[in-house]
């Protein structure tokens, strides 16, 4: 079969960077990871996404304008990401900036133009990796569960199984894992909250290390409140906006405090999703930024029946997981394979995802 050089983008919904990463793949397997970095968005184009996001799908007519910045600055990041690791890919897979997802009104958007990526790079683009899945009733999310698998069976072994890859960024989601058995799901927030909360107090965009969150006190009463939110207890296949969740219930709270019992509201929402789970998983396989946090893994690993380690432990680069999953995709439409399942997403049937935009035309 077949094996191209894909570099995969994507910049999540705390749009703290683009992620790029090269991979070989055939379409079933990963032949080998490549370079990977994070390029910071231009500091205007963060603070228009995060303010485009946080309006839920209104505001609509300063889409366009964002998208062309978003674009530009994913030009940028690949022109220099390709020429400082000499690469010359087969195709780049651009996944744009997600300001809205609401599957319920079969909506999701992702701001970018895959076209003009095409012409300035002079390299087919494949873009729109959601709205295959979308038009066929699934929720356009999670993606990167088929390339989980596809980890799952080259770098971790069926001796872990059932397992769980746990992505924690804006929101977080899990793939379960046993032998072809797949089931994948948002879980509720990851980051976001706690990120917001940090920044709201002028202390930076984050909680670094979880050393605010470590000072403070969880507030049982108002995170048990907070926990019957009625997504938390809905099966999968579901998925979730970064902003379908409030941390307005922290209101009041002291920063270490309100830091605490958002970490801990995310932890629990974790431990609340095991319960969905077909089995309880051997192992949980921590990905994205949340593993930086000792504070959270700790936690994740007081909570959560089998092992609890970082990706990072098989070797899986953590950091650059999801955008060589765009390029596992990108594979998988090239080789006329499908990316998203009824398991996965809900679809009515297997999908295959993502556009070709060629150059020049």
């Amino acid at each position: 079969m077949t094996a191209w050089s894909i570099v995969g983008t994507i910049s999540g919904t705390s749009a703290d960077g683009i992620d790029l990463a090269q991979i070989s793949t055939d379409g079933q397997q990963v032949l080998g990871f490549g370079a990977a970095d994070t390029v910071s968005y231009r500091p205007d184009t963060r603070t228009r996404v995060l303010e485009a996001a946080a309006k839920k799908g209104t505001g609509r007519e300063q889409w366009p304008d964002l998208a062309r910045a978003v674009t530009e600055d994913h030009i940028s990041a690949i022109k220099n990401f390709l020429s400082r690791e000499n690469l010359s890919p087969d195709a780049i897979v651009f996944h744009g900036q997600t300001v809205w997802h609401d599957p319920a009104a079969g909506e999701t958007v992702q701001l970018g133009d895959p076209h003009m990526l095409a012409n300035a790079l002079g390299i087919q683009v494949i873009g729109d990796v959601r709205l295959a899945d979308m038009a066929e009733g699934g929720q356009g999310a999670p993606l990167v569960p088929v390339y989980h698998q596809a980890l799952a069976r080259s770098l971790v072994g069926p001796d872990k199984e059932p397992m769980c890859f746990l992505n924690i960024g804006g929101v977080s989601n899990l793939t379960y894992i046993d032998g072809d058995h797949i089931l994948a799901f948002d879980i509720g927030p990851g980051n976001a909250l706690l990120d917001d909360w940090v920044r709201q107090h002028g202390k930076g965009n984050f909680d670094p290390g979880g050393e605010i969150s470590a000072k403070g006190q969880v507030a049982e009463n108002r995170l048990a409140e907070a926990l019957k939110h009625p997504y938390l207890s809905e099966p999968g296949p579901k998925s979730l906006d970064r902003y379908s969740f409030s941390g307005d219930f922290v209101g009041g709270l002291s920063l270490e405090d309100g830091a605490a019992t958002l970490l801990a509201f995310t932890v629990r929402a974790v431990s609340h999703a095991e319960t969905l789970l077909p089995q309880r998983p051997k192992s949980w396989l921590i990905c994205g930024g949340g593993r930086h946090n000792p504070v959270l893994l700790r936690k994740l690993q007081e909570e959560l029946s089998g092992d609890v380690v970082s990706a990072d432990v098989f070797k899986i680069d953590g950091d650059a997981l999801e955008a060589q999953a765009m390029a596992f995709i990108g594979g998988r439409l090239l080789a006329g394979l499908p990316a998203t399942f009824p398991e996965t997403t809900g679809a009515k049937r297997p999908v295959i995802c993502g556009k070709i935009y060629q150059p020049g035309t």
